[in-house]
């Protein structure tokens, strides 16, 4: 099912179908140096996290499945996460390099923050990168997050960024 639709793109939840796509994501270094994520040692331990993914469920939103309208080909992922400890809603997103600097993350990322503020009456939302992720930074500030600082990413240096909106009547 479509949760949200771009000009080229389409995000829907992601189901163990998508086990050997988030595997192959997540076994590329460059996908990942820059995560704190370990690889999936399988295709069977994505399917089992993904069966076991149950942010849709709990909040209505999570990482979203990225599809290529054209040709409805898996890019990659993006969408909205809530820490409880932090009660912080972030932005993350991870593509195949063959779709990074095409614009891809930016559209997908710019319509999962819309549909946050607009579905899910958020009013904050934060974008976390290691100091060293241009690509993502460069992502975050295009979708209009504005650097808040530096803080500790998993032992590296990290920066967040953040977005605010008020809601009808809210602070």
């Amino acid at each position: 099912m479509k949760i949200l639709e771009t000009k080229r793109l389409y995000l829907r939840e992601m189901t163990p179908d998508d086990a050997e796509d988030i595997y192959r994501l997540n076994l590329d270094w460059d996908h990942i140096k820059y995560t704190g994520d370990k690889p999936f040692e399988s295709i069977q331990e994505a399917k089992r996290f993904l069966e076991n993914y149950s942010h849709y469920r709990t909040y209505g939103f999570g990482r979203w499945a990225v599809i290529e309208k054209d040709s409805d080909k898996f890019l990659g992922w993006c969408g909205l996460k809530y820490t409880p400890e932090l009660e912080e809603y972030d932005i993350g997103f991870r593509f195949f390099k063959e779709y990074w600097n095409k614009g891809i993350g930016s559209e997908a990322a710019k319509a999962c923050l819309d549909y946050g503020f607009s579905k899910f009456g958020l009013t904050r939302i934060v974008g976390r990168a290691m100091k060293d992720n241009l690509g993502s930074i460069r992502v975050l500030e295009k979708i209009g997050l504005e650097y808040l600082g530096e803080y500790d990413f998993d032992g590296e240096a990290g920066v967040i960024y953040e977005i605010k909106k008020l809601n009808k009547g809210k602070v």
